[in-house]
């Protein structure tokens, strides 16, 4: 567990009337899910496993509406093949066991591309009201959802959508829009203190993102913007012809590419660019973009696995079968190294249950504790067994009493007092080479221990270090 998601833990598990506190001060955005995770864990406190498990269903709820989506656009086997493709994306499955929200948004968010698919194929009030419903639930979830409404919109321009479609989706997307205006007033106040440490994309997160794009893109030029029977264009396969009199069922509105190139590529390319004025864009926010990436990646690979285009390309039953497993073995070396390291705690910022067991093992009862910085006091507050057992010397006002996410701290002078008061001292700091917070209070902690304690070997644990500071004696526990 990191510290993120012990954040959803500890928030979770407060009292409504400071949950409800909390939200008006911070954090409304991830509002909802507070919400849905402390209904889970009143049913069920289940620790780790009840934190994680909504995450993991909702992935497995969103592959299937990618495999709902193919079936519709391209097929069985184009179905299964993109569902497929989505669960072994190294992202989707770095989200799928982690508790936070973003699961659950692109499980909504791809529903709502297949409800979008039956509207424009001539669905009615119901299906339309269902899509700004499913909508309106993820953007609730995180409202960076909304960004797929510009994916939509892409979607219609690019389509054979009929007028009557058009004009029901701008109103869903109008409803969308009013429903999401109370969060987005909220939050929008909170904005600074929520994403105020985010910088502007670098030039790796460009790269990546071109580079996605434009392995969407690649995919995209092979499949059509609109369906076969719209085009005008043989079809790849003969198919027996119906008779006259049973007129052939009409194909849907929106091809493959005028669906997912879109999505994969508007909202996280628009949240990019805002971010070179307000820096807001984390690739977790837009996360449902994956869904695009694997229907183009699923439908392009049912093209090209065609019986007949293998037998055109190999025409040796054993060449192909060999092709085959040439790939698969290559698919498999690449990806298992990545989809084992996203089930380490080494593919999080840090591991909170490593931080509570090395101050478990360091403390004695009473030692006197020290987050540096401040924030840094999430690391135990899932761990209110650790916490009591250790004297928190800057803490003013806890998390739930103040509506805050880490409590608030004493002055400055205040704390150097207890600091001296304390024989024994136990700071719970970022790893070294991290960048020092310059408030006069992390000052103060860092230059009272320098003056008056002596520092002890430190225990370092991923994405974090224990240290213990001494005035005399030794560094080890008191029994």
């Amino acid at each position: 567990m990191w510290r993120d998601e012990s954040v959803t833990y500890q928030v979770a598990h407060r009292e409504l009337p400071h949950l409800w506190r909390l939200l008006g001060e911070l954090d409304a955005v991830h509002g909802l899910y507070y919400l849905l995770m402390k209904a889970v864990f009143t049913v069920w406190d289940g620790g780790l496993v009840a934190l994680r498990l909504p995450s993991v269903l909702a992935t497995a709820l969103a592959a299937a509406g990618v495999a709902a989506i193919a079936l519709r656009l391209a097929g069985a086997r184009a179905a299964v093949l993109s569902g497929t493709v989505f669960t072994v994306v190294p992202m989707v499955q770095h989200y799928a066991q982690e508790g936070r929200s973003y699961a659950l948004v692109c499980a909504a968010v791809t529903w709502a591309c297949y409800l979008l698919l039956r509207g424009v194929e001539g669905g009615g009030a119901r299906i339309w009201t269902a899509y700004a419903g499913v909508l309106l639930v993820a953007c609730w979830l995180h409202e960076f959802a909304i960004l797929v409404l510009a994916a939509h919109g892409v979607t219609l321009l690019r389509s054979a959508a009929a007028p009557a479609a058009r004009r029901a989706w701008l109103i869903a997307s109008g409803c969308v829009g009013a429903g999401v205006l109370p969060l987005a007033l909220v939050s929008a106040g909170q904005a600074e203190r929520q994403l105020g440490w985010l910088g502007r994309p670098g030039l790796g997160a460009w790269l990546l993102f071109f580079a996605v794009s434009a392995a969407g893109w690649a995919c995209a030029r092979a499949l059509p913007l609109l369906p076969e029977g719209r085009q005008g264009q043989p079809k790849p396969l003969e198919r027996p012809e119906l008779p006259e009199q049973i007129p052939p069922p009409p194909g849907p509105a929106i091809g493959a590419a005028a669906l997912a190139l879109p999505l994969l590529v508007v909202p996280a390319g628009l949240l990019m660019t805002v971010s070179l004025v307000k820096p807001w864009y984390v690739d977790r926010y837009v996360l449902y973009g994956m869904t695009g990436l694997a229907l183009l990646l699923g439908i392009r690979l049912d093209r090209v696995t065609e019986p007949v285009v293998l037998r055109r390309l190999l025409p040796r039953r054993p060449a192909r079968i060999a092709a085959v497993c040439g790939c698969a073995a290559g698919l498999l070396a690449v990806l298992l190294p990545w989809s084992l390291l996203v089930r380490t705690p080494e593919s999080r910022k840090d591991d909170v249950v490593a931080v509570a067991d090395a101050v478990r093992d360091v403390a004695a009862p009473g030692d006197a504790v020290l987050f540096m910085p401040s924030r840094r006091r999430e690391w135990l507050l899932s761990f209110p067994e650790v916490r009591a057992g250790v004297r928190d010397l800057a803490l003013r006002q806890g998390p739930a009493a103040s509506a805050t996410l880490q409590g608030t701290e004493l002055p400055a002078d205040e704390i150097r007092r207890r600091v001296l008061a304390a024989d024994r001292v136990i700071a719970v700091t970022d790893p070294e080479g991290q960048p020092l917070d310059a408030f006069r209070g992390e000052a103060v902690k860092r230059e009272t221990l320098d003056a008056h304690f002596r520092r002890c070997e430190p225990v370092r644990v991923h994405g974090a270090q224990v240290v213990v500071h001494v005035r005399s004696g030794s560094c080890d526990a008191p029994d």
